[in-house]
């Protein structure tokens, strides 16, 4: 059962005021559907400025769509408003990509945990302190006591990640999003934070979106993975599928650009040449025509569904290689 569903989901930005012009928008996000299902980490994957972080503020409500719908264990919290939205935020939580701008530099260690209960009035004062305990524990900020007077600028990136993830984790929620939560940190840490989370999912049965520009994190965290190109969903799949397996043209040059820790391997690079389709007012041509080595008139003329190709592999692409 999906825990987390949307459906032609989109945001779109502004980017012209004037009194006498048609205004123009980024599609930052255009018409994406896919479900997240009890107890899954699902990857959302691709480059920079793709769509990724704003896909997971949707889901948060940190933003409110331009169109579909967001469907949280079967009810539609797309227009939630007041209360209601706030109690919708007990069970949802995000974890910011970066560690040293999404934590008050004002607050210690104990209030940056404490906020959300404060804000969602959760527990009395003895419950709080228990659960703001629990949760460095949780995440290795041992022993607590030690941490709490602590400001962010005496912690190390490492300590303040897991600050972040123990003030996500504080108010028991349903479901996460991890926004390249290890990508503003040392190579030596990564895998720790990264570890870290996959513990706490299988402690807590967590459902996760787990977004990042790095396939090799993807697939080492990931049960299934999502590639977005521009906006839209370009593939999805099984992990192991889709990383031995892919299908659409853009999957497979991320894939040969991913670096192999062993010197005698031979990999074909697919480079991708052309230029990025502009999302503001975009086409109805395929998006990722200008780079595409395989592109025919028809992809001129339309943007691909997401069609079902095999069991559980999805492609929007009009000549899938098989």
């Amino acid at each position: 059962m999906n825990l987390i569903e949307i459906k032609d989901l989109s945001k779109f930005f502004p980017v012209s005021r004037k009194i006498f012009a048609r205004k123009s928008y980024v599609h930052a996000v255009d018409e994406v559907s896919l479900g997240i299902k009890k107890g899954e980490v699902f990857g959302l994957v691709g480059e920079s400025g793709c769509g990724k972080t704003t896909t997971g503020k949707l889901l948060v409500r940190l933003m409110d769509p331009t169109g579909g719908a967001i469907l949280f264990d079967g009810k539609n919290v797309s227009g939630l408003k007041g209360k209601k939205l706030m109690n919708f935020r007990k069970h949802v939580q995000m974890i910011f990509q970066d560690p040293y701008e999404s934590l008050n530099p004002r607050f210690t260690v104990h209030g940056s945990v404490k906020e959300p209960l404060d804000i969602q009035r959760i527990g009395d004062r003895e419950e709080r302190e228990e659960r703001i305990d629990s949760a460095l524990r949780e995440v290795g900020l041992t022993p607590p006591e030690a941490y709490y007077g602590r400001f962010p600028h005496e912690l190390s990136g490492g300590q303040r990640q897991r600050l972040s993830i123990a003030r996500a984790m504080v108010t028991n929620p349903d479901f996460i999003v991890a926004d390249e939560p290890t990508s503003m940190l040392d190579v030596s840490i990564r895998a720790g934070i990264m570890n870290l989370m996959l513990k706490l999912r299988k402690e807590l049965s967590l459902t996760c979106l787990f977004v990042t520009h790095d396939l090799a994190a993807a697939r080492y965290m990931c049960d299934k993975i999502a590639v977005m190109y521009l906006g839209k969903l370009v593939e999805i799949a099984e992990t192991e599928e889709l990383i031995g397996s892919p299908l659409h043209p853009y999957t497979r040059a991320l894939l040969s650009a991913v670096p192999v820790p062993d010197p005698t391997f031979e990999r074909k690079r697919i480079k991708i040449t052309g230029h990025v389709s502009t999302p503001i007012d975009p086409k109805e041509e395929c998006r990722f025509l200008p780079r595409c080595p395989c592109s025919r008139d028809v992809c001129k003329e339309r943007q691909p569904d997401l069609k079902e190709v095999r069991a559980g592999h999805w492609v929007a692409c009009h000549f899938p290689e098989r």
